[in-house]
C-alpha cells in the first residue's frame, strides 16, 4: 500500500492490512512502514486518512502501531484501560469511524490485561478507577457463569475476550451512527485480542450477535 492508498480500502481490505502488520511484527519483520519526513508532510498537508480505527488498552505493552506494524496516519487509534466502550471512547470512534470515514474498527483486548484481572480478582480499588472497570464486570460475570470450576488463568482468558464483545456491543448499543455506517457496509466492525507472549493477534471476526445489535 503507497501512501496515496491509505483510505481507498474496503473493510476487508483493511482487516488484510492490519493481519499483515501484526504477521510481520510477531515473525520479527516489520517493516516500520510511513515514518520518513516525507510521509510527516504529507499528513500535515493532506490530512489525516487512516484506514482503521483501534480501540485497544492503555497497557504500555500493547502499542497498537508497533505489534500492527503502521505507520503515521495509518491508524486511528483510542486507548482505554481494559478497552472499554463508555461515553468518551464511543464518541472518539464515532469521530474515527464517522467523520474521518474509517473502514474498519477493531476492538483489541490483550492477554493478562491488569483491568480485567482486577474485576476477576474482585481488587481493592481505589478513585476512579471502579468506575472506569465497571464496564468489564458483565464480562467477567459471563466468564464464570459459562466456565464454573475453571482455573483462573483460563477464566482470564475467557473473561478478556467476553470483555471484547461487552466492548463492541456498548458500541453498537450506544451508538446510532456507528449501528447505520455498520448497515451500510460502509463499516466493519472486528474483535481480537494481542497475545503478550508470542505477539500474534488472534482476530476474532464480528460479534456473535451482530444482527441483534444493529437491530436495537
Amino acid at each position: 500500500m503507497n501512501d496515496s492508498e491509505a483510505q481507498l480500502v474496503t473493510p476487508d481490505q483493511a482487516l488484510a492490512l492490519l493481519q499483515a502488520g501484526n504477521q510481520r511484527f510477531a515473525s520479527g519483520a516489520s517493516a516500520h512502514p510511513r515514518l520518513d519526513f516525507p510521509r510527516r508532510a504529507q499528513v500535515v498537508a493532506d490530512g489525516q486518512q487512516p484506514y482503521a480505527t483501534v480501540l485497544c488498552c492503555s497497557d504500555s505493552r500493547v502499542p497498537p502501531e508497533l505489534i500492527l506494524d503502521s505507520g503515521i496516519g495509518d491508524l486511528f487509534v483510542v486507548r482505554i484501560a481494559g478497552n472499554i466502550s463508555a461515553t468518551d471512547e464511543v464518541a472518539s470512534v464515532e469521530y474515527g469511524v464517522c467523520h474521518i470515514g474509517t473502514p474498519l474498527c477493531t476492538v483489541l483486548g490483550h492477554s493478562y490485561c491488569g483491568a480485567v484481572t482486577a474485576v476477576l480478582t474482585g481488587a481493592q480499588l481505589h478513585g476512579c478507577i471502579p468506575a472506569l472497570v465497571a464496564p468489564i464486570s458483565p464480562a467477567v460475570e459471563r466468564a464464570k457463569s459459562e466456565h464454573p470450576g475453571m482455573g483462573f488463568e483460563q477464566l482470564l482468558k475467557y473473561a478478556v475476550q467476553f470483555n471484547v464483545w461487552q466492548s463492541i456491543e456498548d458500541l453498537l448499543g450506544r451508538s446510532a451512527a456507528i449501528r447505520q455506517r455498520v448497515r451500510e457496509g460502509a463499516l466493519k466492525i472486528v474483535g481480537a485480542v494481542y497475545d503478550l507472549d508470542t505477539g500474534y493477534v488472534d482476530w476474532l471476526g464480528a460479534h456473535p450477535e451482530e444482527a441483534r445489535l444493529l437491530a436495537g
